[in-house]
């Protein structure tokens, strides 16, 4: 198929695009958020970008939206109407923002686009009215076992941490630094130091790093912290796990059902996860112990062929009109 869709979430593109299609991604000369195309990843040939402009209509077999204002715009550039006379699929990546767990979903209701929620929490805490819907879990290419742990210390992936704030848990990070430093890696974290008022003997701002570069350094941290309050689920998580490390993450969302017990902690609590912090820093044969558990139930739950399976399976199901009015079995 030749599927279109905008390069919205960079972690969960560089897994569907590694499926047996071909990706269409809208290119703009500033490229901006309606325009990114490949952004410079080291992605396969099949990831194409394109001028909306200039795309033949009849070449695309189905869309994907992932924005509510993409319906309108595949309609006008194209000339063909998601889920009438452009197979389409809604894609949520995001926990709903408003008043919670009373959110109904922009395409609640309707019956010709199904819905998919990436977590079984999005799945609970969306009102998705009457549409139909799939929970398709995350995959993700298994960068390898890497983990090291030489470095104590926490190692966090966010981006935008200060901007995001309690979002991100970026509130609590003074009090997991009072177990040891943090290292944090991801874009807009410059103000840190200041938003946080953490030295720089508890707090190492790494910025935004190549995905290689990012992996072999996080590996080097002894523990991976998820302090994340209301995210779907971070994939950074789950590729902390894939390296091997140790997790401790905040029992909200969906980080309980991705993070066993053998695996780390996870605790509302976070006077639990400082105990547990203190272990695993100073214990790094039992840190490695759980990062070993942590990769096996990854690549065991969030396997990337598992996840383009799913999406080939629901993809032949849009192109037969064999979903149907509620839930997708």
């Amino acid at each position: 198929m030749r599927i279109l869709l905008w390069h919205v979430h960079g972690s969960w593109t560089d897994a569907f695009v590694r499926g047996g299609h071909e990706y269409l991604l809208p290119v703009l000369p500033d490229r901006g958020p309606w325009g990114l195309g490949r952004a410079g990843r080291d992605w396969p040939p099949t990831v194409q970008e394109v001028s909306l402009e200039t795309l033949d209509a009849d070449s695309v077999d189905a869309v994907v939206l992932q924005r509510p204002e993409e319906h309108a715009e595949v309609a006008r550039a194209l000339g063909r109407r998601p889920g009438v006379d452009l197979p389409a699929i809604y894609l949520e990546h995001n926990t709903p923002k408003g008043d919670v767990p009373f959110t109904r979903h922009p395409f609640a209701d309707q019956h010709a686009i199904p819905l998919v929620h990436v977590t079984h929490f999005n799945d609970l805490f969306w009102d998705s009215g009457s549409a139909p819907v799939v929970v398709i879990e995350h995959g993700v290419p298994d960068p390898g076992y890497l983990y090291t742990g030489e470095v104590p210390e926490l190692g966090i992936v966010v981006n935008e941490p200060v901007r995001r704030g309690r979002v991100t848990g970026t509130d609590l990070f003074a009090r997991f630094a009072s177990a040891a430093p943090l290292q944090v890696f991801g874009m807009g974290g410059g103000q840190l130091p200041e938003g946080t008022g953490l030295a720089p003997s508890r707090l190492t701002v790494r910025g935004d790093l190549q995905t290689s570069e990012l992996h072999r350094e996080l590996a080097r941290c002894r523990v991976y912290l998820h302090p994340l309050r209301w995210t779907s689920l971070g994939l950074a998580l789950l590729e902390a796990m894939h390296l091997g490390m140790p997790v401790l993450a905040l029992a909200t969302t969906e980080a309980v059902r991705a993070v066993p017990p053998e695996a780390g902690a996870v605790s509302t609590s976070v006077d639990e996860l400082l105990r547990s912090a203190d272990i695993l820093i100073n214990d790094p044969e039992e840190a490695r112990r759980r990062g070993k558990a942590a990769r096996q139930a990854a690549l065991e739950r969030y396997s990337l062929g598992a996840f383009l399976a799913a999406w080939d399976s629901l993809l032949d199901d849009l192109q037969l009109r064999r979903f149907r009015v509620g839930r997708v079995q």
